[in-house]
């Protein structure tokens, strides 16, 4: 069985996203992979979206948010950041999850540039104390095959990480340093000769073919890009999968406005509010009843409650608070 080494050449999250499903799903071979993505950030599976990002941030700065196969953590991608990917079968049952397997490599070429890492927690790869990898896996039980990847800080914007990420407090819980930016490091901060991005990438890709002797370049056929491209259009670049998809959960919010204390308590579940309550110290000049009405069996989308809030114009409820005042309270 071949070993494909795939270096992609797209800089698009939603279509580097459905590479890894597209390969996982209509492949019997093992497959290798590096990626990039331009500024984005990348969901764990079973993550409620709005709860991992910096929303107003992400937006102002124009950064793509998908969900990806496989659990774990949000991760900011940037193109100082390097992705792998490896797919492969997993043959016995008990054999599926190994991420020491697919981190050694990473930690051999490192140790060839006279850099010392090393495997740490759950899924983690550092360099003294400091994490510049992290690792994610899926199980596709229909043909027994497993996804692997993981990220590359090479000469990532440490500051855009902490900036684009809410950081959830309990990840620190018990641990010396308590910031994004203080745990996380570049691989290129650690080598005597900064080689590049470009370079660091093909040794790595170097060390694979070395290590596979069945491995062969593979280029994306014609066909693969349209398959690929119609999975992103279809799927990873659509709200509900980066956002609907998200778990059952409730939000509490409180804003200041001009016309008093705002605070809005939602249930969402599949990505549509299923209850909603606004309380604060405001007038109103209508009952509000109607506005919580016309917002319950919406999708919990900024575009979507800006736009129901303009169109029953909740500024004639509300005594002195503007549309664009009360959709802060929702997000």
């Amino acid at each position: 069985m071949a070993m494909f080494c795939i270096d992609s050449e797209s800089l698009d999250p939603y279509f580097n996203q459905a590479v890894e499903e597209y390969f996982l799903k209509n492949f019997n071979d093992n497959i290798f992979m590096l990626w990039r993505n331009n500024n984005a950030i990348i969901v764990g599976k079973h993550q409620n979206t709005l709860a991992e990002i910096n929303v107003n941030h992400v937006k102002h700065r124009g950064i793509k948010v998908v969900r990806r196969l496989t659990g774990g953590g949000a991760v900011f991608h940037d193109l100082g950041n390097i992705n792998y990917t490896f797919i492969m079968g997993y043959g016995k049952e008990g054999a599926k999850v190994d991420f020491k397997k697919y981190n050694q490599p990473i930690i051999d070429v490192l140790a060839g540039l006279g850099v010392k890492a090393h495997f740490s927690g759950r899924n983690d790869i550092l360099i003294d104390d400091q994490k510049f990898s992290g690792n994610a896996e899926h199980i596709y039980h229909q043909k027994q095959r497993v996804l692997h990847h993981g990220t590359l800080l090479y000469a990532s914007e440490i500051q855009d990480i902490s900036d684009a990420l809410n950081v959830n407090p309990l990840k620190f819980e018990g641990k010396a340093r308590k910031s994004v930016r203080s745990r996380v490091t570049n691989i290129s901060s650690h080598l005597k000769d900064d080689i590049g991005v470009d370079q660091f990438r093909q040794k790595v890709m170097n060390h694979i073919t070395e290590m596979y002797p069945d491995a062969i370049p593979y280029q994306l056929t014609v066909e693969d890009k349209a398959a690929i491209q119609k999975l992103a259009d279809e799927k990873y670049s659509t709200w509900s999968w980066n956002y609907g998809y998200s778990p059952k959960y409730g939000l509490k919010k409180g804003v200041k406005t001009n016309g008093g204390h705002v605070e809005v308590h939602l249930n969402v579940y599949k990505g549509v509010i299923t209850e909603l309550d606004i309380f604060g110290d405001f007038f109103v000049n209508r009952d509000i009843e109607e506005v919580k009405q016309a917002l319950i069996g919406l999708e919990h989308r900024q575009e979507a409650v800006w736009n129901k809030l303009k169109e029953i114009k909740s500024s004639e409820y509300f005594n002195n608070i503007s549309e664009e005042e009360l959709v802060a309270a929702f997000f």
